[in-house]
């Protein structure tokens, strides 16, 4: 058997090298329309993954490079709080982290600005490393195992090699700034800045990418979806039906709190935002069984049945729910407006009430 490096340099040559139109390259090898598909530059590995970096508190000197108005994502599992800041994203795209027990892939894709975590042990355990190449512009996994599979980030599955057709199961995560979220959880821990790698996690290494204003998308797209900004964050919650993208300018105008209820096709959500924060947020408006429906009150989320205080996290901080807390909405993750367009192109757009 070829060495795992080896026999993926291949898969990544012959699958980018095949199809010079968006049905070529369509196999059972592959089933992603090739022409979309480019080599980011690096290589295999040349973005290197972290396998279980150090977690120190955030008053830690090696938290001292992330600044209050950064965005992490966070996660909460069995009362454990772990942070993994964008900044670490931006120069790795894949950490894998234990939080509550659970062995997890935390994924960022700055091209795309989606932030995704997946559960592993759906997949055995596998680790996954950069494979090099981007699908609509987007990061595409690798797993390590013996015979490797290309997983692109926002596709949640594998879609060339042996593996297609699995899928990853999501776990549920928030993006949001630093500081907010250090207040809604002063004892979590973020990811430490000795990750064995020499990068300036202050430095965003794509200049002016990101920026509201900018439009340029780097690699190839079939299009681009002229309703929003391209560069403007969405909360996208898909489903069965193509799913919403709620996107954060829309939210912002409801004041710097809202709720907004949602009910799909076989589920309903709330997506409370939070402007202080730069969050929004999906969950499930249900506690020991019963229905929540919520109201703005004095400038904060509350619950018409026991007039109970909610954080844009979904816990409860006054009221007779003190203390409980709503169920993320697992599937929901934040990305660009062009990026989520495009890989849920049948999704409807939520401009307001």
């Amino acid at each position: 058997m070829k060495p795992m490096r080896t026999w993926l340099s291949l898969m990544v040559a012959v699958t980018a090298g095949c199809g010079d139109t968006p049905l070529d390259g369509a196999s059972a090898f592959c089933d992603l329309p090739t022409a979309f598909l480019a080599e980011g530059g690096p290589g295999v590995d040349g973005i290197p993954s972290l396998q279980d970096p150090p977690l120190v508190e955030p008053t830690h000197p090696d938290a001292a490079y992330v600044r209050d108005g950064d965005r992490i994502i966070g996660l909460v599992i069995d009362g454990e709080a772990v942070a993994i800041p964008l900044n670490i994203g931006w120069w790795h795209e894949v950490v894998h982290v234990t939080v509550g027990g659970q062995d997890l892939l935390v994924t960022h894709c700055p091209l795309t600005g989606s932030s995704l975590v997946f559960d592993r042990a759906t997949v055995g355990g596998v680790a996954f490393g950069v494979s090099g190449l981007l699908f609509m512009s987007n990061l595409v996994l690798f797993d390590r195992g013996a015979e490797p599979s290309l997983w692109p980030q926002m596709a949640r599955g594998a879609r060339c090699g042996p593996a297609r057709g699995s899928s990853l199961t999501m776990v549920g995560a928030v993006e949001m700034r630093w500081d907010a979220w250090r207040r809604l959880h002063p004892e979590t821990r973020v990811v430490s800045d000795e990750t064995g790698f020499a990068r300036d996690y202050q430095r965003y290494p794509y200049g002016s990418y990101d920026q509201l204003n900018n439009i340029s998308v780097t690699f190839p797209v079939p299009g681009l979806d002229p309703r929003r900004l391209p560069k403007e964050r969405v909360l996208g919650v898909p489903d069965g039906e193509g799913g919403v993208a709620f996107p954060f300018l829309a939210l912002d105008a409801l004041g710097a709190v809202a709720q907004v209820p949602v009910v799909r096709p076989g589920q309903s959500y709330v997506v409370f935002w939070d402007r202080a924060a730069q969050a929004a947020i999906a969950v499930r408006p249900q506690v020991d069984g019963q229905s929540l429906t919520f109201t703005i009150t004095d400038g904060s989320i509350t619950d018409r049945q026991t007039g109970s205080v909610w954080d844009v996290m979904g816990v409860a901080q006054g009221g007779p729910l003190t203390g409980r807390r709503l169920p993320l909405v697992p599937e929901a993750y934040v990305a660009f407006w062009f990026a989520w367009s495009l890989f849920e192109p049948d999704a409807a757009l939520w401009t307001g009430p």
